[in-house]
């Protein structure tokens, strides 16, 4: 996993799976697979069962980081019209 990338000790980025995209410890199961089930209103003894690579933690490191994207800042730059 010499190109990958980790956060949050469990979301791994690799360019090579998944196309880059935030995955659980390099698996081919996404963060944003985890939320939509969670979503769906899944519980999250269900989606342990259903994905049993999956562990706690991993739903929790998810919920966590997409915590920190809801938070980041937006700037707006408005154009000044001539």
């Amino acid at each position: 996993m010499e190109n990958t990338k980790v956060i949050l000790g469990r979301i791994t980025f690799n360019s090579e799976i998944m196309g880059g995209r935030a995955c659980i410890r390099g698996m081919r199961i996404t963060v944003a697979l985890v939320l939509k089930l969670l979503a769906s209103d899944m519980s999250i003894e269900e989606i342990l069962r259903e994905y049993p690579d999956l562990e706690l933690g991993d739903i929790q490191a998810s919920l966590n980081y997409a915590s920190l994207l809801a938070d980041e800042k937006v700037y707006s730059f408005e154009q000044k019209v001539a």
